[in-house]
């Protein structure tokens, strides 16, 4: 049996990742966290038997266990409950798919602890990937991409050790808006930016999909994951989504992994790595597809990947800035606080006005989130 413990276990990538281990059955769940979804988070703890479940709010530990005090589960909470969870003894894998900055230090601890990374939290790289990757190096960890573009670059380029890349290249759907101008972007409500034409994906990605801030992290995320400079990295849109990702080599041939638009592919890629399994569901049908068409992206419009660029050139504490930004922007979009256009505009203005850093360590990453915050809940 594979042991895993699962951060964000009530999430879109927690709940895929159950559905993988409900399927395979040859996954023990070892730790299951997640954020406020108690009643769903109990429902999970009956099914899967954890040792250790962890939520936030210790309101809602109390709860939980007053839940579950028939089983024989311990329930913590914070961030002790979050780090207990992602270095215990037995497990293998640690799945972090908590979504923001909060993901950082267990993933952290669980790579000192000597756990193999199944990394679905963008941000953990995106502002600490100076830290994460070289110790991931010192302890010998293998920080395995979940997120399904990522995971495609790493399967373009297993088994080219030694090979030199020339560019990744890296796709993006372009999102429910893909072809409007800023005119029509105006009157864009929650409900539109929700409606995503591929993916199915928590609220949060779906609306940074739809800014393209989203493919912005992963530009951030795929220059530490794969070594690359930013001018090797190009974006893409491909607005079927069948081309997950593709990786060029220096002798100009370029290597692409395709798909359905299922991220339980790249989950499960990553929980058996460097094995396949089966996997239920639909497979790509060519001919049903007919065509795969390619774009270049508007960063005009979507000014969100432009700015992704910018931060990520800067360097420092500058992306930490651009992701904090941008989820508290799009926290009160989703509460209709903000119209859509304003998400960009916040970033744009957190990075004008934030202190820079030149080599941010850990504390100072957690304190620019914190004066970013700030500084946008005193002026929004």
């Amino acid at each position: 049996m594979k042991k895993i413990t699962v951060l964000g276990s009530t999430g879109s990538i927690g709940t895929q990742t159950l559905e993988i281990v409900r399927e395979q059955e040859d996954i023990k769940i070892l730790a299951l966290a997640a954020g406020r979804n108690i009643d769903l988070l109990e429902k999970q703890i009956r099914e899967f038997r954890p040792e250790l479940a962890a939520v936030w709010e210790e309101a809602d530990a109390k709860t939980l266990r007053a839940k579950v005090k028939d089983l024989p589960v311990r329930v913590e909470s914070g961030m002790d409950g979050l780090i207990d969870a992602a270095v215990m003894p037995e497990c293998e894998i640690v799945v972090t798919a908590i979504v923001g900055m909060i993901g950082i230090r267990p993933t952290i601890a669980a790579i000192q602890a000597k756990k193999s990374i199944a990394l679905a939290n963008k941000e953990t790289l995106v502002t600490a990937g100076h830290l994460i990757m070289p110790l991931a190096q010192q302890y010998g960890v293998p920080v395995l991409p979940v997120d399904s573009e990522h995971s495609a670059i790493f399967q373009a380029l297993n088994g080219e050790t030694g090979n030199k890349v020339h560019k990744i290249l890296l796709t993006a759907s372009g999102g429910p808006f893909r072809g409007r101008n800023w005119e029509q972007l105006r009157e864009i409500r929650v409900e539109d930016a929700l409606k995503h034409p591929n993916w199915n994906m928590g609220k949060k990605i779906t609306i940074d999909s739809a800014t393209m801030v989203n493919k912005g992290l992963e530009v951030m995320e795929a220059k530490w994951l794969f070594g690359t400079n930013l001018d090797q990295i190009q974006v893409v849109v491909q607005p079927q989504s069948v081309i997950h990702s593709m990786a060029e080599f220096e002798d100009g041939s370029i290597i692409a992994q395709l798909g359905t638009p299922d991220m339980r592919l790249p989950i499960q890629y990553a929980l058996y790595y460097p094995k396949r399994r089966p996997l239920s569901g639909r497979r790509l049908d060519f001919f049903e597809l007919g065509s795969i068409t390619f774009e270049k992206p508007d960063m005009d419009t979507f000014e969100g990947l432009k700015l992704a660029y910018k931060a990520a050139e800067q360097g420092g504490n500058m992306p930490a800035v651009f992701n904090a930004a941008n989820e508290s922007a799009v926290a009160k979009f989703l509460k209709r606080e903000i119209s859509f256009l304003e998400i960009t505009q916040i970033i744009n203005e957190c990075m004008l006005n934030c202190a820079y850093i030149k080599d941010p360590d850990l504390d100072e990453i957690l304190d620019t989130e914190h004066a970013v915050r700030e500084w946008i809940e005193s002026r929004w």
